[in-house]
C-alpha cells in the first residue's frame, strides 16, 4: 500500500522533480522511498510497509531489467498466481504480491489483469518496447491520474503529485464545474484540472514515448447475468462462503489488522468474520448528540463477540477546521458529510495498526439503499398512467412549488436516467440555471451517464439503480473518500464487500433475492443473520449520519457559511443571492444541508488549491481556525 509517481523525461526536468513529487505524497507511504530514472522516464514511490517489510522496494524491476513497476494496493490471490508463473519457470527474488506484476506482464501481457483479485493501481514502464502500461482495479478502490497537455505526460496516485512537476499547468477546468455541482463528482474522466484525467475502474493504458499515443481499454465491467432459478436460502448459504473466503484473503498482512465498525450490518458482519481469525480491535466514531451517533451500538455488538472496540468522538470545532486539509487530500472538491468523519476515523485507527477493515459495497452489490424501493413505486405509475397525461400533470405543478406530490409527478414523467435522484444529487438543472453566474455552463449533466442505464434498460429499475451506483456512485465517493482519508493518515483500508468474487456471485442474484417487499440486501442480511444477532442483521442503514445540518443553523457556522457565500470568490462562480436564500430556508427548516455544503466545500477547495486566485486571507476568513497544512501550489 502506496503511492507512486512518474513522468516522460525532457531536457528540462531536472532530477529532484521526481523526489520532489514523491514527497508530495509521502502520507500515502512514510516507510520508505526510491527512484528509478533513465534517459526517457523517471519514476518515484513511497512505501507504507505490509507484506514482506524487509523486501519488495520499489520501483521493482524484473530480472532482465527490462521493465520497472511502481505499484499501489493488495493482491489478495498473489501466491496463486505466483505458482502459475513458477510452472512457467518465473524466478521469484522476493515474497511480495508486486513481483507478480512484473513476471505475469511479462508473461502475458495487458492479460495479466484476468489473474488479479485485489485493489491495485500500478503502473509498468517497458523498456524493450518504449512504453508505459499502466492499469486500476475491476472497481476503483485504487487512483490513478495522469496528464497530459500534448508535450508533458505524467501519472501518480494523486493530483497534488503534479504540483511539483514545472510541466504541470494548474488550470481550473471551469466546464466541468456543472457536473460537480449535480453529482458530488464527475463520473468520468474527466477532473476539475485541465487535463488531468483519471484511468477508469477496470481499464489500462497503454503510452507510447516515442509517438506519444495513448489508448484506453476496458478489460473488465460488471454485468448482470441473474439466474431467475436461484433460491434465496441457496444464495444466503452461499454469500456466507463468499464472505468468509474474501475476510480470510484481506487478512492477509505482515502487520496488525483493525476493523473500522458501525451499527451496520455490513461492518458488523466482516468484523465478525474476521474476529474468527484472530482477535482484532475495532473502531467506531460518533457525537455527543445520540441523534448521530452509533457508539452504543457497535460498542455493544464487539462487546458480544469478545473484541476491544475504541470509541471517537469529534465536535462541529474539529469538523469545521478540518475542511482545508480533507479538501487537501481529497483532490478534488467531494461534499460528502461522512468523508470528514472518515477521516478523523482514520486518523485514530492508524494510531493503533496500518491496516482496517471496512464494510462498504454490499450495498452497492446486494441492493442495500433504501431508494432502490422507489423503483416499484414510479414503475407501477409509468405501466398505468399514459405517458402524455404524466408530462402534462409534471408541466402543471412545476410551478407550484408548495403542491403536496410535487416532485413525485415531475419525476414520473422522466425516463429512469434524469430521475434516478444520484443523477441530479445536489443541484437539478433549474437550481443550477440560477446557480451559477455564467447561464452557458448549464448543460444536461443527465447525458454523462445516459449510457450506463441504457447499458441495462432491458432490466427492472432496482437493477438499473443498482448497476449505476456500482459504476458511479461506488467508485467516485464510497471508494474515493475511502482511499483519500485513510492514505491521508497513512492508513491501508480493505474493503472485503467490494471484491472480484463477491461480484462475481452478486450479478446472478435475481431481484427476488436482493429486495424481499421493503426489506433490503434480503439474501445478504439472511447471510449475516447467521453469523451475528438478528438486531443487527435487520437493522436500517443510518448512512454515517451527522448533525451537520443541525450545526448550520448555529449562528457561529450560519455566520461563517453566508461570509463565504457572498464573498467576492463565490460571486465569481455563483449567485449569492441565491445562495443565501437557500442558507436562510435551511435555517426556518426547510433542510438543505447538502446543498449548502457542496458549496462551501467546493469554495474551500478553491482557496486551497487556486490560493493565488483569491484574495488574501480568504481562507482563513471562511475557515475557524485553520489547522497546519502542507504546502500546496
Amino acid at each position: 500500500m502506496c503511492g507512486f509517481v512518474g513522468t516522460i523525461k525532457t531536457d528540462k526536468l531536472s532530477d529532484d522533480v521526481i523526489v520532489n513529487m514523491a514527497n508530495r505524497i509521502k502520507h500515502r507511504g512514510p516507510d520508505d522511498e526510491a527512484y528509478f530514472k533513465d534517459d526517457k522516464v523517471m519514476m518515484g514511490f513511497r512505501r507504507l510497509s505490509i507484506i514482506d517489510l524487509a523486501h519488495g522496494k520499489q520501483p521493482m524491476e524484473n530480472n532482465e531489467e527490462t521493465t520497472v513497476l511502481t505499484f499501489n494496493g493488495e493482491i489478495y490471490n498473489f501466491k496463486e498466481v505466483r505458482k502459475d508463473l513458477e510452472a512457467l519457470d518465473y524466478v521469484f527474488k522476493t515474497n511480495v504480491d508486486s513481483e507478480v506484476l512484473l513476471h505475469g506482464y511479462d508473461a502475458w501481457g495487458s492479460k495479466l489483469l484476468d489473474h488479479l483479485r485485489g485493489m491495485f493501481a500500478f503502473s509498468i514502464y517497458d523498456r524493450k518496447n518504449g512504453k508505459i502500461f499502466a492499469a486500476r482495479d475491476h472497481f476503483g478502490m485504487k487512483p490513478f491520474y495522469y496528464y497530459n497537455d500534448g508535450e508533458n505526460f505524467m501519472w501518480g496516485s494523486e493530483i497534488k503529485a503534479f504540483l511539483d512537476h514545472p510541466g504541470f499547468k494548474k488550470e481550473f477546468n471551469m466546464k466541468y464545474l456543472p457536473y460537480h455541482l449535480s453529482f458530488e463528482f464527475i463520473p468520468g474522466r474527466e477532473t476539475l484540472f485541465k487535463h488531468v484525467f483519471k484511468l477508469l475502474p477496470g481499464e489500462f493504458m497503454t503510452y507510447d514515448i516515442a509517438t506519444k499515443d495513448l489508448k484506453c481499454e476496458r478489460y473488465y465491467k460488471f454485468e448482470y447475468d441473474m439466474d431467475p432459478n436461484k433460491q434465496v436460502e441457496e444464495s444466503s448459504q452461499e454469500i456466507e462462503k463468499l464472505v468468509d473466503d474474501s475476510v480470510d484473503a484481506h487478512m492477509i498482512a505482515d502487520v496488525e489488522v483493525g476493523s473500522f465498525l458501525s451499527s451496520g450490518v455490513d461492518s458488523s458482519y466482516v468484523l465478525n468474520e474476521a474476529s474468527k481469525l484472530k482477535d482484532i480491535q475495532s473502531f467506531s466514531l460518533g457525537f455527543d448528540d445520540p441523534r448521530y451517533s452509533e457508539l452504543a451500538w457497535s460498542t455493544k455488538f464487539a462487546e458480544k463477540i469478545n473484541q476491544k472496540n475504541t470509541e471517537i468522538k469529534i465536535t462541529e470545532a474539529d469538523y469545521f477546521s478540518s475542511l482545508p486539509t480533507v479538501l487537501y487530500y481529497m483532490d478534488e472538491p467531494l461534499s460528502n458529510p461522512s468523508a470528514i468523519q472518515l477521516y478523523f476515523l482514520a486518523k485514530s485507527t492508524s494510531k493503533h495498526v496500518k491496516v482496517a477493515l471496512s464494510g462498504e459495497g454490499a450495498d452497492e452489490f446486494f441492493g442495500g439503499y433504501n431508494t432502490y424501493l422507489e423503483g416499484d413505486t414510479f414503475h407501477k405509475y409509468q405501466k398505468y398512467v399514459p405517458g402524455f397525461v404524466r408530462s402534462a400533470l409534471a408541466a402543471a405543478v412545476k410551478p407550484l412549488p408548495r403542491f403536496h406530490g410535487r416532485k413525485f409527478l415531475i419525476r414520473g414523467a422522466q425516463p429512469i436516467s434524469e430521475r434516478y435522484y444520484r443523477v441530479n444529487y445536489v443541484y437539478n438543472e433549474d437550481e443550477r440555471a440560477k446557480l451559477l453566474k455564467d447561464k452557458s455552463l448549464n448543460v444536461d449533466t443527465g447525458l454523462m451517464t445516459k449510457h450506463l442505464f441504457d447499458e441495462v434498460s432491458d432490466l427492472d429499475e432496482k437493477s438499473q439503480m443498482q448497476y449505476f451506483d456500482i459504476n458511479a456512485w461506488l467508485p467516485y465517493d464510497i471508494l474515493h473518500k475511502a482511499d483519500r482519508m485513510s492514505m491521508a493518515n497513512s492508513l491501508e483500508v480493505r474493503m472485503p464487500l467490494v471484491d472480484r468474487e463477491i461480484a462475481k456471485y452478486a450479478r446472478t442474484l435475481p431481484v427476488s433475492n436482493r429486495f424481499s417487499g421493503a426489506e433490503t440486501k434480503y439474501a445478504f442480511r439472511l447471510a449475516a443473520k447467521n453469523n451475528v444477532p438478528s438486531d443487527v442483521a435487520k437493522k436500517e442503514k443510518m448512512g454515517f449520519p451527522s448533525p451537520l445540518a443541525t450545526w448550520m443553523k448555529e449562528d457561529k457556522y450560519y455566520d461563517l457559511i453566508k461570509g463565504a457565500f457572498t464573498s467576492e470568490v463565490a460571486q465569481r462562480f455563483f449567485n449569492s443571492d441565491y445562495l443565501v436564500e437557500i442558507l436562510d430556508k435551511h435555517r426556518a427548516g426547510q433542510s438543505s444541508m447538502q446543498k449548502l455544503f457542496t458549496i462551501y466545500s467546493f469554495l474551500i477547495w478553491y482557496a486551497v488549491y487556486f490560493k493565488e486566485d483569491v484574495p488574501e486571507g480568504f481562507l482563513e476568513s471562511i475557515t475557524v481556525p485553520v489547522p497546519a497544512m502542507n504546502k500546496v501550489g
